[in-house]
């Protein structure tokens, strides 16, 4: 398929429903090759069918992003089906709403190792792999001159806007979110010789399994109606309406094309406007 990845290979984490899923299409569509990884085999599954579906190659791996080990055998089996990975977009996350007060150290724990601990993990060994891919002659040029005149790889790392300020009832997420910018910042810099671009996205709403679960925690948590509380906050968005999915893939695709050379560090705000930092 032509486009503008065609002859890639990208690596999506979270893919099996979603965001996730929606990015996974999106560069399938553009003509990247895509792995997809997730928890949930049966999404996943779905997935790679409908994107082999589109005439490109997919790969359907099963990852618990919170086990190191697992991140380094994906990788591994990505590598070993299509030969190396140009494009990585973390997706893979978790959200909780509780009071402050009631929050337990095992919540801590689950949060930190899947939003934190497996995105820095997630970036250190792909971003290592993107760097094993150069061209022996290519490193010793690029040692030479002290950087890359082209880029070797595109990362993206899926924050929140709850990662811009601390949020009443979310202490662990916002906590988790807040470290994901940092991450995406200090991978872009590591990697910034090699010329891997390392950036983020910060959504606020968006309509998605994920956000209809947060919902009914927050009514179970909060004894408030789960639609009541959307709407609210939809309604203090500038532009009015949640994000989509296709927002989110949209973002990322840019993020991931040549038109985002000179862009590394960077987390962009993709809300509507909910956030303007």
């Amino acid at each position: 398929m032509a486009g503008q990845f065609s002859g890639k290979t990208a690596l999506v984490t979270g893919a099996g429903s979603g965001i996730g899923k929606g990015v996974a299409l999106r560069l399938a569509r553009e003509g990247a090759n895509v792995a997809v990884a997730d928890i949930n085999q049966e999404g996943i599954d779905a997935v790679a069918k409908e994107i082999a579906g589109l005439g490109v190659k997919s790969l359907a791996i099963k990852l618990d992003i919170s086990k190191v080990e697992e991140i380094r055998s994906v990788v591994g089996k990505v590598v070993g089906e299509f030969g190396g990975i140009n494009i990585f977009v973390n997706t893979a996350g978790i959200v909780q709403s509780k009071k402050l007060v009631d929050v337990t150290e095992a919540e801590w724990d689950r949060l930190i190792d899947i939003n934190q601990k497996g995105t820095a993990f997630a970036d250190q060994i792909v971003g290592a792999q993107m760097i094993a891919q150069i061209p022996e002659s290519e490193k010793e040029r690029i040692k030479a001159a002290g950087y890359a005149d082209k880029s070797w790889g595109k990362i993206v790392n899926f924050a929140s806007v709850s990662g811009r300020r601390g949020r009443e009832y979310q202490l662990c997420y916002s906590a988790s979110k807040f470290a994901v910018i940092s991450i995406t910042q200090s991978a872009a810099l590591a990697f910034a010789p090699w010329n891997i671009n390392v950036n983020g996205i910060a959504p606020s709403v968006v309509e998605t399994p994920m956000w209809a679960e947060n919902n009914k925690e927050k009514e179970k948590a909060f004894g408030i109606d789960a639609k009541k509380a959307s709407d609210e906050f939809i309604a203090r968005i500038p532009l009015k309406r949640p994000g989509t999915v296709e927002d989110m893939a949209g973002a990322v695709a840019f993020l991931c094309s040549k038109d985002a050379d000179y862009i590394t560090g960077q987390t962009l705000n993709v809300c509507g406007g909910f956030e303007m930092d």
